[in-house]
């Protein structure tokens, strides 16, 4: 079966599921004026814990779009999301392109969700690798579109970014790390944080690693071309 095609069975797919399951999506309007006090993913890393028979004590600070570097939310936006102001909730690129891989790999192995995907994730759902996850996962994307700002679904999801065990947000993570506020990062610093969203229990900012090294070099490479070293929010 062609690419264009598994595409278009996606989009199938996801019309016949909004149609069976609409009724069970959350009310996100109430995102407009109030911080969620936890999250679906918070509540499965809780629960982990649990299990473990270890003590679960996130660590989040809770901090406006304004008081945090523009150095980090444009690293953020390169690293994970670069078209996030062109889009309503898809990437269809990133979409095709996953479709593409996982394909190819017969295995779940590229997401290409969208920063608004990640944070319909974050707040609601669980981290299954299944395609029900991921259509659900998409509605919700387009929900939040409708009904949130852009400036306040990136500042949801800044908040609420998981950044190492037990560490949820970027002045948590600025803190944590650095010892410092977010809105004092430099462009090291914020780049440093940026690359380690993909995989935050896996990698840190102080990881050494080629692979790392090439994303950071990469995304500082795409922020001084986007013009993104001075530019203001």
């Amino acid at each position: 079966m062609k690419v264009r095609h598994l595409g278009l069975a996606f989009a199938a797919a996801l019309l016949t599921y909004v149609g069976a399951s609409a009724w069970r999506l959350p009310d996100v309007a109430v995102l407009r004026d109030h911080n969620p006090v936890s999250t679906a993913f918070m509540g499965f890393r809780e629960a982990q814990a649990l299990r473990q028979g270890a003590e679960f004590r996130p660590y989040q600070v809770w901090t406006p779009l304004e008081g945090l570097s523009p150095n980090l939310v444009h690293a953020v936006l390169i690293a994970e999301d670069d078209t996030f102001y062109r889009h309503n909730g898809f990437d269809l690129d990133q979409i095709r392109e996953a479709v593409r891989v996982d394909w190819e790999k017969r295995r779940y192995a590229y997401g290409g969700s969208t920063l608004t995907q990640q944070l319909a994730r974050n707040l609601y759902l669980s981290p299954d690798k299944t395609m029900s996850r991921k259509l659900r996962e998409a509605f919700i994307a387009w929900k939040l579109e409708r009904h949130l700002s852009k400036r306040r679904i990136l500042e949801l999801y800044l908040n609420v970014a998981e950044w190492g065990p037990g560490v949820y947000g970027a002045q948590a993570a600025a803190r944590t790390y650095f010892g410092k506020d977010a809105s004092e990062l430099t462009v090291d610093e914020a780049v440093a944080l940026a690359c380690t969203l993909p995989s935050p229990r896996r990698f840190h900012p102080f990881a050494v690693s080629e692979k790392l090294v090439r994303r950071r070099e990469n995304v500082l490479h795409r922020m001084r071309e986007a013009g993104y070293m001075v530019a203001k929010i």
